[in-house]
C-alpha cells in the first residue's frame, strides 16, 4: 500500500513539474523552445487544473500526516519522500507562481557582473540587459540582507555566464537549505510528525522547491540558532540568529524571544521550549499579518510561522490555525491565473481564501475544544 502511495506521489510530482512549464514567460528567450502560451491563452483550464493539483497535494499531505500519527511510516520512508520531492521539483519552472527568483539573479548580476552596489543601483539602470525583458521588479534596489546577496554569488559563479545554470543553481541552493531545515526539525523535535508536517507541506514545497524563495534560508538559520541555544551554546546561537537577519530582516521580531532564552540560560533556569516555539510562531504570525503595510500578504511568508507551529507539542490551537493558513494560501494565486490582473475582485478573493480556512478552524475550536486533542498520541 505504501509503495503504491509513493509511486502515485512521484507521478503527481512529475505532473506538477510538467504543468509548471505552461507558465514559461513569453519574454524568457532562454526557454523559448518550451514556451507554449497555454497558461496565458487557456486561463480557465489552467486555473481548474492548478486547483486540482493543489487539492491533490493536500490529500497526499493528509495521508502522510495520518501515517505519521499512527506510526505507520518510519523516518527512512519519510526521507525517501523528501528526496523524491526534491529530485523532481528542483527541475520545475521556478517562475510559475512568482518572479522573485529572477530578481535574485538580476540583483546578483548587479554586484558580481557589473560590480555595482545593489543597494544603490537598480537592475533597470543597465539598459539593454537581457534580464530586463522578464524581471518584474527591476526598478527596485536590493530588498534583502547582505548575506543573501553574498549567497546568490555562489550560483552566479557556478553558472559561468549561463542564465539557465545560474537559475537552477539558485533552486538547488533553496533545495539544500530546505533539506537542512528538515533535518533540523528532526533534531529539535525527535518526532516524525513535525518532520512530515514541515517537509511535506504543499505550501512549503511549492514556495521553496518550485519558486525557490529565500525565506527557507532565513528559517534554517533561525532554527539552527534555537537548536544551538537548546544546547546552551549562546555565542553560536546569537551568531546564527544574526545571520538570519542578514538574509531577510523579518527575524528581528524574534529578538525578545532570543533575549529571554539567553537570560534563562545564563541564570541556569529551565526553559519551556514548547512555549518558546509558541511565542515565536505568534510573533512571526503577527509579522505575516502586518505584511500589507509594505505590500501584501504573499503565500511564502507563511513559512515564517509554520516552521515554529509545527514544533509545538502541546498547545495545538495555533498549529491547526497554521495548517488552515497553509491550505488556503496556495489559492491566492488562482484569481490572477484566471484573470491576469491584480485589480477587480482579485484582492477580495485573495483575502477570502487566506482568512476563511483559519477562521473556520477558530469557530470549530470554539464549538469543540477537544478537537484532535490526541494528535500526537
Amino acid at each position: 500500500m505504501k509503495k503504491l502511495i509513493v509511486i502515485l506521489y512521484g507521478i503527481f510530482l512529475l505532473l506538477f513539474s510538467f504543468f509548471s512549464y505552461t507558465f514559461v514567460d513569453p519574454n524568457l528567450s532562454y526557454l523559448k523552445n518550451l514556451y507554449s502560451d497555454f497558461a496565458f491563452s487557456q486561463k480557465l483550464l489552467t486555473t481548474v487544473f492548478y486547483i486540482f493539483l493543489v487539492v491533490i497535494s493536500f490529500i497526499f499531505y493528509g495521508i502522510f500526516v495520518y501515517l505519521g500519527i499512527k506510526k505507520k511510516i518510519n523516518l527512512k520512508e519519510v526521507a525517501l519522500l523528501v528526496g523524491l520531492t526534491i529530485l523532481i521539483l528542483i527541475f520545475s519552472y521556478p517562475a510559475m507562481l512568482s518572479y522573485d527568483i529572477f530578481n535574485y539573479v538580476a540583483t546578483s548580476k548587479v554586484l558580481f557582473f557589473y560590480h555595482e552596489n545593489p543597494y544603490v543601483v537598480m537592475p533597470i539602470e543597465f539598459v539593454g540587459d537581457s534580464l530586463l525583458a522578464f524581471t518584474h521588479a527591476a526598478n527596485k534596489i536590493a530588498l534583502y540582507g547582505p548575506l543573501w546577496i553574498f549567497l546568490t554569488g555562489i550560483p552566479y559563479l557556478l553558472g559561468i555566464g549561463s542564465f539557465i545554470v545560474n537559475l537552477f543553481a539558485l533552486k538547488l541552493l533553496a533545495g539544500a537549505f530546505y533539506l537542512a531545515t528538515v533535518f533540523l526539525v528532526w533534531k529539535i523535535s525527535k518526532n516524525i510528525v513535525p518532520v512530515i508536517l514541515f517537509a511535506l507541506n504543499p505550501l512549503i514545497i511549492m514556495e521553496t522547491l518550485i519558486s525557490g524563495h529565500n525565506d527557507i534560508v532565513m528559517i534554517f538559520l533561525t532554527l539552527l540558532s534555537f537548536f544551538l541555544l537548546m544546547q546552551k551554546k549562546i555565542f553560536f546561537g546569537i551568531l546564527f540568529f544574526t545571520l538570519s537577519i542578514f538574509i531577510k530582516y523579518t527575524t528581528i521580531i524574534l529578538i525578545p524571544v532570543l533575549l529571554f532564552v539567553i537570560w534563562r540560560t545564563i541564570r541556569k533556569k529551565e526553559i519551556n521550549w514548547d512555549n518558546i516555539f509558541l511565542s515565536s510562531s505568534l510573533l512571526m504570525l503577527i509579522a505575516f499579518l502586518l505584511a500589507p503595510i509594505r505590500e501584501e500578504i504573499y503565500p511564502w511568508y507563511a513559512m515564517w510561522f509554520l516552521s515554529f507551529s509545527f514544533l509545538i507539542q502541546k498547545n495545538k490551537i495555533l498549529l491547526y490555525i497554521s495548517l488552515a493558513f497553509s491550505f488556503g494560501l496556495p489559492f491566492r494565486y488562482t484569481p490572477f491565473i484566471l484573470t491576469g490582473t491584480h485589480a477587480g475582485l482579485t484582492p477580495v478573493i485573495k483575502s477570502i481564501v487566506t482568512f476563511l480556512p483559519p477562521l473556520a478552524v477558530v469557530i470549530y475550536f470554539l464549538i469543540n475544544k477537544k478537537l484532535w486533542q490526541n494528535f500526537y498520541r
